[in-house]
């Protein structure tokens, strides 16, 4: 881990409440039996930056024998990541990766015009007790790249670049921030990361994006007197500078942005589109089930069931 001076740049900048532009308090979800909880998209903003779908998995404890099961499913229009604290989960795609995904390391599948994934705890980890906690975002494309062929990338903990200062650790995941920039491909200006912080450490959020936010996973931080618990995510005026302060316990956060897109994106179920007609037209492919003769195909190793078409 290498010290970056660009971390505490602005380590004795404050802010004010106004540059807290909205606060997001996550909504409880249930994927087949698992709940999550969805930060994006919510009511009050559909997305930040690139990133239009936020859950936090977990935590969560499991006896030996059980675990997560997500069957595979259809994607179009978006790229989606995967990020652990602790536990795993076995990635399975129609592209024909066959990925396990441990603490620290990003799974990064785009895509595209339609791809199809399956995501399951592995059978390793349901050997005995074990734990969930984790983060799933989905970041739609912009419109040049949405009809582009799928694509998945693994990137291992030792190749994502970490940096820190007094009291901070940073683990970037995706893009550029403080002069470092993930190996991971990305198609519009992004960036995420991991963020550790010691009690009462300071941490400045990047300044060179147009869009940016915080979602606290652990512990709790304080803006301008104000304190912010686990469990929010907060989105920042653009071009303020953004500094928070972890609380007693210290704090664990996500920070995630980058450029706005060109406007607003179509969501119905798994499908993110800038037209609607795309959708459509992916969700009359996934009713059709005609695997490897048409749009969809099923996973290899994984393709003896698949999650049906919702209602509308």
């Amino acid at each position: 881990m290498s010290w970056n001076p660009n971390l505490a740049t602005h380590a004795t900048d404050g802010a004010s409440l106004a540059s807290v532009e909205t606060v997001i308090i996550p909504r409880s979800r249930d994927l087949g039996g698992f709940a999550v909880r969805r930060a994006l998209p919510a009511p009050q903003r559909q997305m930040v930056g690139p990133f239009i779908f936020f859950d936090q998995a977990g935590p969560a404890e499991f006896l030996t024998g059980q675990g997560v099961d997500v069957r595979p499913h259809p994607h179009i229009g978006l790229g989606t990541v995967t990020y652990l604290y602790r536990g795993d989960f076995h990635h399975r795609d129609s592209l024909g990766s066959d990925q396990l995904i441990r603490p620290g390391e990003l799974n990064w599948m785009v895509a595209g015009k339609g791809v199809t994934h399956s995501e399951r705890t592995s059978a390793e980890g349901r050997a005995g007790p074990h734990s969930l906690f984790g983060i799933q975002t989905w970041m739609a494309l912009p419109e040049t790249h949405e009809d582009m062929a799928p694509m998945f990338e693994h990137h291992g903990a030792q190749s994502l670049p970490e940096i820190e200062a007094e009291g901070v650790k940073l683990r970037l995941i995706l893009g550029t921030a403080y002069g470092e920039k993930a190996p991971a491909t990305m198609f519009s200006e992004t960036f995420y990361g991991d963020v550790t912080l010691a009690a009462g450490a300071r941490f400045p959020l990047p300044d060179e994006h147009e869009d940016r936010g915080l979602y606290i996973t652990e512990g709790a931080v304080e803006i301008a007197g104000e304190i912010f618990a686990a469990g929010r995510m907060m989105v920042f005026r653009p071009g303020d500078r953004i500094t928070v302060t972890a609380g007693a316990e210290g704090a664990r956060l996500m920070m995630l942005g980058g450029a706005t897109l060109n406007g607003p994106r179509h969501v119905w179920w798994n499908f993110v589109s800038s037209s609607k007609d795309k959708i459509e037209a992916a969700r009359r492919d996934w009713e059709r089930a005609d695997w490897g003769r048409g749009r969809f195909v099923l996973p290899a190793g994984d393709d003896r069931e698949f999650i049906a078409l919702p209602a509308r």
